[in-house]
Parts: C-alpha cells; structure tokens; sequence
C-alpha cells in the first residue's frame, strides 16, 4: 500500500525538486500531492483521504480544519527543532531518505490497525550470536557476518539486543530514531509495527541496516520475550531482509529457547582459551539434556566460531558435537570497524546455514 502525503509550501522551486526527488525514490510507496495555496490544500483534505499533511512554517494551520484520520506536521527550515506551534517538526533541508522515514513515523502512531506492507514466503534467515562466553567477540564476529552477507548482495540487519550493546561501534549511518523507538512500537497498541521499523532502521556505508542503540540502555531491559518474538517475526514479515543478524546474550532459559527457534543457526563463540571452552562443554552438555528432556533441538542449531585464536594460548574444544564454521586469527592494533572488515571477508559465514 501507498500513504497519502500533502505537502503545503509556498516555495514552488523547492515543491518541484522535493516531488522531483520523492518521485525518483519513493514512487511505490508514497503518493505525493503539492500545493502552494493553503485554501486549495485544506480542500484537498477535505474532500480526499491523505495520510499525512506537512504545511511550511510560513503557514498557520487551523488544526480544526485537518480531518481526524490525517496527522499533521510543520516543515521548519532549521534542523534540530521537534515542534513547531504544538505540532510535530521536519526539517525540509535534509536527506530525502530521513524525511520519508519520518512521514513513516508519523503515519505509523495513527495507522494502529493497518497490517504489513509486504509479506512474503518466509524465506528470511534468522542468525542467532547467543555465546556463552563473554569477551571473545562474539558482537565483533556478528556484526562481521552482516556485513559479509551485505558484501554478498544481500539485504541485511544487524539486530542488537543486547541491554548496553552499540550498534554504532560497527556501522553508522543517518537517522533520527533510535532502539528506544522501536521499544516504544512494540509497547504501543496504537502504532503501526512495521512502519515504525522502517523509520527507524538506519543503513551503513557497507549497506548492513541496523537499530542506534537507545539513548537509554535500561530501556532494553522493558524487551519481554513476548516483545523480541514479535519484534523478529514483523522483520521477517516485511520481507525487507533476506538475513537477521540477531546479537542477543545468552541463555537456555524458556524466553532463550523460543528465540532460538525462530533461528536458522544459533552461532556460539570461543577464542580457544580454557576458560571460554569450558563454558561452551558446560553450556553445549546443558542444551544437550534439554534436548533429551524437553524434546527441543538447540544442539541441532548449533554451530562454533573461534575467534581471535592464537595456536599458543587456545585449544579446540573437545567433547562436544557443534558443527565448526571456521576462525580467525589475533587482530592487534586494528579498530572494531576494521576487525569486523577482516573478519567479513572470511567464507567461513557461508557455511552456516
């Protein structure tokens, strides 16, 4: 489906380059209508179902005029303002794609009932990094594989859940909305899921998309398993990516085992030393007698990356039954973002699934 926007500006130069711009990007999703006199606009709404009005600051709207089911903004030319005269505030001197993901933002709070943009077959692969071990990388060798599948011409998301993760420690990328976004969509009875993901996601140079962490991290501790669950099955349900990168902590605990099994592979981590193997035998013979007890199939799922291995300090783990995909060796002196281009560029990620 298309939403409806009106936008009201009385600059006819900037009206002609912003359709212009919009018709290039957008033309299957938002259906674009311009004006430059306000007593036309308001009869347009009127007599029309639009979606979403954005009137220039230049213009006083009676915000009785505006029907109920059109939710309404200012374009201010300034950035860093949120609201003009009680309303709602986009800068018009931004990029294209920022701009549409806040008239997605907007429409989403008033589109409550309103179901996914796009289904499709389910042919979304859901990744799992859920290690037992903690320090060895395991959000380095996430991030790693996201990128290797984007590098492959993948459409890819790089989901951290993690309660202080940082997304931006791998990629970067242009937004105004963060995880705390997307954890207030997920709460909101009133907001359209799926629209309000789209807003949110930001996308890196490599092409990996991804969540800015959440200007507060005890946000993330409101996720229930509930929340996760659906939060991943509206991703899948968009049919946006053909990989979910899901980087979470660990656990074997029943909210644990459902995430689990919405996972193509559940990816655990080691750098080899005896500390890290032996949480992995611990945690592997664990998962093992769930199996055997609560007929589930974690062990199935599994598989063991060694990262930042060094043949003098590490050892392979022994005594269990995980499909090994591969390693990589000590990076010294190296960025994350650099580590994680390195480690990308292994073939071991096709291995996987």
């Amino acid at each position: 489906m298309k939403i409806r926007v009106a936008v009201l500006d009385n600059d006819s130069v900037y009206l002609d380059r912003f359709v212009s711009a919009f018709s290039a990007r957008y033309a299957d999703k938002v259906e674009l209508y311009s004006f430059t006199d306000p007593e036309i606009a308001l009869n347009t709404l009127a007599s029309n179902r639009i979606d979403v009005f954005v009137a220039s600051e230049n213009f006083t709207i009676d915000q009785n005029a505006i029907p109920s089911k059109c939710v309404f903004a200012y374009f201010v030319d300034s950035t860093g303002i949120d609201s003009f005269n009680n309303c709602s505030a986009i800068c018009k001197f931004q990029k294209a794609d920022l701009i549409y993901k806040q008239f997605l933002s907007l429409y989403s709070e008033k589109a409550g009932g309103i179901s996914s943009l796009k289904l499709d077959d389910d042919s979304t692969k859901v990744i799992v990094f859920s290690s037992p071990c903690g320090g060895v990388g395991t959000s380095t060798v996430a991030a790693a594989c996201a990128k290797h599948f984007s590098d492959n011409g993948n459409n890819v998301l790089y989901l951290n859940l993690e309660t202080y993760g940082s997304s931006e420690i791998f990629f970067e990328g242009d937004g105004q909305y963060d995880m705390g976004e997307v954890i207030y969509a997920l709460k909101s009875k009133k907001t359209n899921l799926s629209m309000k993901l789209e807003s949110c996601v930001r996308r890196d140079a490599s092409g990996v998309m991804f969540y800015s962490p959440s200007a507060i991290p005890l946000n993330m501790l409101e996720l229930t398993n509930d929340d996760i669950i659906r939060l991943v099955e509206e991703l899948k349900l968009t049919g946006s990516y053909n990989y979910i990168i899901v980087d979470c902590g660990f656990g074997l605990d029943s909210n644990h085992q459902k995430i689990f099994k919405l996972a193509h592979a559940v990816v655990w981590v080691t750098n080899g030393e005896d500390i890290a193997n032996n949480k992995i035998i611990r945690a592997y013979k664990a998962a093992d007698l769930l199996d055997q007890t609560k007929n589930t199939d974690i062990t199935d799922s599994l598989r063991l990356i060694y990262n930042n291995f060094s043949s003098k300090t590490g050892k392979y783990v022994e005594g269990v039954e995980i499909k090994v995909i591969g390693g990589t060796q000590v990076f010294v002196h190296t960025s994350a973002r650099q580590v994680v281009d390195q480690i990308s560029r292994l073939g071991m990620f096709d291995n996987i699934i």
